[in-house]
Order: structure tokens, then C-alpha cells, then sequence
């Protein structure tokens, strides 16, 4: 009774949005448990090492900017905080427009009304996150370059993160991928290599002018 009723909701959904899942994704057809650990295994599989390799560009970029570590070493213990924000800001924007993409609310259409509307928001939260962030770090080290460096890059890291986030989703409908399979590993690995990009390039800007 109960699987049947789980394909027919399945049905509805189906015809409720237009998403489609490719065939290496997940197919809400399949029961978790009656699937093999090797099917299970193999549809992730791909992914997971694409971004895998992907994620190996934030260790180039580090290496690139050594001399930025060796002037001021305090630069790196706030990498992961800046990849964190940005990874949680850009997956709160990814699961709403999925959402209203399930819920055949949002179109590929409206993307643009959709990034206008992210970066406003983007710009309070970035503002308000960098302003306390840039407080506690001039309280806890005394150096106003330093607060103002990590400050504007968490705002900038924001901004790019929820507007990466808003649009990946809708791009892979359009491709008639899965968002929720392809999205969201996707935006977690693309802002963490451009976090890391603008933060060592305001840093290396900013210091080499002093």
C-alpha cells in the first residue's frame, strides 16, 4: 500500500514541476532500501569525483599567494570561515529556489528577477555579518587593515556565493538536471575556489600598498 502510494505521489510531483533527473542521479522511483549499495554507489560516484578534483584548484590557489601567508600569517586562519559563510549563504539560496521550483513557483524566466532580488538581500546580510566580523577582529588583534581586509571580503564572498547559489539551480533545470544532485556540491566547491580568490586578491592589494 504504502509504495504504491509513494508512486503515485512520485506521479504527481513529475507532473507538479518540469525538473528532470538524469540517469546517473537519483530515481525517486527506487526505494532506498530495495536499491543495491553498488547502484547507490555508482550514481554518486561521478559527481563526487568531478568535485573532488574541482576542489583541488582552492590548493593551487593558496599555493599561489604564499608570500601573502608569510607578510601577514593571521590571513589564514580566516579561510574557513569565509568559505563557510559563503558555503551555507549559497546553499540558503539554492534550497529556496529549489523549492519553488518543486513547487512550480519560480521559472527559469525570472532569473534575473531572482539574482536582483539575492543581491539585495546579499548586500544586508554581507554588510551586517562584516561589520560584527570586522568589530571582533579589531577588538581581538588591534589591526584595522586586517578587519577591513577579511570585512570586504566576506561581503564580497556574500554577494557572489547567494547570487552562485540562485543560479545554479535554475541553470540545471534548464539542462534537465537534478538541482538538488547537481547543485548544491556544485555551489559548495564554486564559491569555496572564489572565496578564496577574493580574499587573497583585496588582501594582496590592500597590504602591498603599505
Amino acid at each position: 500500500m504504502s509504495r504504491t502510494l509513494l508512486l503515485k505521489h512520485n506521479r504527481f510531483m513529475e507532473r507538479r514541476t518540469p525538473i528532470r533527473l538524469p540517469k546517473e542521479s537519483v530515481d525517486t522511483n527506487e526505494s532506498y532500501f530495495e536499491t543495491s549499495i553498488l547502484t547507490h554507489a555508482k550514481k554518486r560516484f561521478a559527481w563526487l569525483l568531478f568535485l573532488m578534483l574541482s576542489a583541488t584548484i582552492t590548493g593551487t590557489i593558496i599555493t599561489k599567494y604564499e608570500d601573502a601567508f608569510s607578510a601577514v600569517p593571521l590571513l589564514v586562519s580566516f579561510i574557513p570561515m569565509l568559505m563557510d559563510t559563503g558555503g551555507n549563504c549559497g546553499s540558503q539560496s539554492s534550497t529556496l529556489i529549489i523549492r519553488g521550483l518543486a513547487l512550480d513557483e519560480i521559472q527559469f524566466r525570472d532569473i534575473f528577477r531572482i539574482m536582483f532580488k539575492e543581491f539585495r538581500i546579499a548586500l544586508l546580510v554581507g554588510t551586517g555579518l562584516a561589520l560584527i566580523n570586522g568589530l571582533r577582529i579589531f577588538v581581538m588583534y588591534r589591526d584595522p587593515q586586517l578587519a577591513f581586509v577579511v570585512s570586504l571580503s566576506l561581503t564580497a564572498t556574500v554577494i557572489l556565493s547567494k547570487l552562485i547559489g540562485c543560479t545554479l539551480p535554475l541553470i540545471a533545470k534548464k539542462l534537465h538536471l537534478d538541482p538538488a544532485i547537481m547543485a548544491s556540491p556544485l555551489i559548495t566547491t564554486v564559491v569555496d575556489t572564489s572565496s578564496i580568490i577574493i580574499y587573497f586578491y583585496i588582501a594582496t592589494r590592500i597590504f602591498a600598498c603599505n
